[in-house]
């Protein structure tokens, strides 16, 4: 799983305009949302130095714009 959200330092419009909707709902104490997204993929490959490489780059310029964005990953074992 990749998950892909908006730099800190980034405007996150549709994150203010959640987090004002949860509170209009009555949830005072919610703060900070961001919006991001998930991309779910398959590898026929091990968990090594060289497949995690292979992600990043595929993260850094496909999956996100590392102008505005930042990712982390989680690699799931079947």
């Amino acid at each position: 799983m990749v998950y892909v959200s908006p730099k800190a330092t980034v405007l996150d419009p549709q994150g203010a305009a959640v987090e004002q909707a949860i509170k209009s709902l009555g949830h005072a104490t919610v703060l900070g949302v961001r919006v991001g997204k998930t991309i779910s993929f398959e590898m026929d490959a091990d968990d090594t130095p060289e497949t995690r490489a292979t992600i990043d780059q595929l993260c850094d310029g496909l999956m996100s714009n590392p102008v505005i964005e930042d990712y982390h990953y989680e690699i799931l074992q079947e």
